[in-house]
């Protein structure tokens, strides 16, 4: 048996149990919220980021949820800057043109303001400009990704929440809060290979 973490990640908090690059003052890192022993981070998520982050012990479910390979989903809500279009969404959902590559199609539609806890400190609110919420599902893990598939649709984003990765979500889980489970690793997979004629 593995154990997995499933921790809801504050605001300004870093993806790892240490911050070897500061300068001045140190940033919060999981160090401060996570007291388990022998668990890492499987992905990342940045540090202006919220939501769910999971951790294991086990690295064959670590490779299995972050290896691009595994194509695993990862749910996203996403505050816009602007009231999102339809024409905003229908180029999320067949893919997106950025530096490095275009997207893969993502799963876009349009979320009433969810019932969430509020950010500390908050999103910048300026009564001219509306916004709008999308919940974003990608398979891909491109750095900073949903921000920069959101800004080149015209919509920049202002607060990113990621609801879930694969079966597992934030499920009332506050900020700062994590819940451990015990979950059965992925057996190793086994390379078929043809023996050749004598």
């Amino acid at each position: 048996m593995a154990t997995l973490i499933l921790f809801n990640k504050p605001f300004q908090v870093m993806s790892q149990f240490t911050d070897s690059r500061h300068e001045g003052i140190p940033r919060a890192t999981l160090a401060d919220w996570i007291p388990v022993p022998g668990v890492y981070p499987a992905g990342r998520l940045d540090y202006d980021s919220e939501g769910l982050l999971l951790l294991t012990d086990d690295g064959q479910v670590q490779n299995s949820i972050a290896s691009p390979r595994q194509k695993m989903p990862k749910t996203y809500w996403v505050q816009v800057e602007g009231l999102i279009t339809p024409e905003a969404l229908t180029a999320l959902r067949t893919g997106v043109a950025l530096k490095d590559g275009k997207t893969a199609p993502a799963k876009a539609n349009q979320l009433a303001e969810p019932d969430i806890w509020p950010r500390h400190p908050p999103v910048r609110h300026r009564e001219s400009i509306p916004t709008s919420w999308l919940e974003l599902t990608i398979t891909e893990g491109k750095n900073r990704q949903v921000r920069r598939m959101t800004a080149a649709v015209g919509f920049p984003t202002l607060r990113l929440i990621r609801y879930r990765i694969g079966d597992w979500s934030l499920d009332q889980l506050a900020p700062g809060d994590y819940r451990k489970l015990s979950i059965h690793a992925p057996a190793a997979k086994r390379t078929n290979r043809r023996r050749s004629k004598p």
